[in-house]
């Protein structure tokens, strides 16, 4: 894991973290965890999943394999089989590295565990087509270009809502909200992290109809991305 060994350190030495709530947990709040997977390779490259475009909440938007936790696992446990079930990974074919602070997320009532992996054994994905419309693998290399980062900016209810966002070339999808948030802080720690231009804005429309093709995919489908 020579690429790895930067990020191993960091979150051994709790460097990494912590992302910062976006709210107090309440006593009912749901357990849940996202699954940070990354290859180990001379340009690693990060797992993410496009959620499919016919789901209640944040249809069409990139974000990490998880969800919420299913009586008695761990969170380590619930990531691994959330990736599973989303993407076909094995949990055998992935290290866990460690996991970050824990992050409530008001929207959903989860509080959320991110874990971080590194895939020893990549290989085609499966997405399941229910909750997964794609999977994908992005070049750590390309998201700290610094042409690839922007600040998201949400106009929601008369509050303008702004973090870290990422676009890797024009016909990419935006990875932005808790996900930008969290890719940012994994760079950041890792020191992948390249000086950018906090000024660069790019608005985000979350109301917008996804585009045929691009998500709501009705039956598994395998991917080499």
């Amino acid at each position: 894991m020579s690429q790895l060994s930067g990020l191993t350190a960091a979150l051994r030495d709790g460097v990494v973290g912590p992302l910062g709530q976006f709210g107090r947990a309440p006593d009912d709040a749901r357990p849940a965890a996202v699954l940070i997977l990354l290859t180990d390779e001379p340009d690693p490259a990060v797992l993410f999943t496009e959620r499919a475009g016919g789901l209640r909440a944040h249809a069409g938007q990139i974000s990490f394999p998880g969800g919420g936790a299913e009586t008695g696992e761990t969170p380590v446990a619930t990531a691994l089989r959330e990736a599973r079930e989303e993407t076909g990974i094995a949990p055998q074919s992935v290290e866990i590295l460690g996991s970050l602070p824990e992050i409530m997320l008001p929207a959903s009532g989860n509080l959320v565990t991110p874990v971080l992996g590194w895939w020893s054994r990549p290989g085609a994905l499966l997405v399941d087509g229910v909750e997964t419309a794609d999977a994908m693998r992005v070049a750590v290399a390309a998201l700290i270009d610094p042409a690839s980062r922007w600040t998201s900016v949400l106009r929601r209810n008369g509050s303008v809502h702004r973090g870290p966002a990422f676009r890797t070339s024009t016909s990419a999808p935006v990875i932005w909200g808790f996900t930008g948030r969290l890719l940012a802080t994994v760079l950041d720690g890792a020191g992948w992290a390249q000086p950018w231009d906090e000024t660069r804005e790019i608005t985000i429309d979350d109301r917008a109809p996804r585009v045929p093709g691009t998500g709501g995919t009705t039956g598994p489908r395998r991917t080499d991305q």
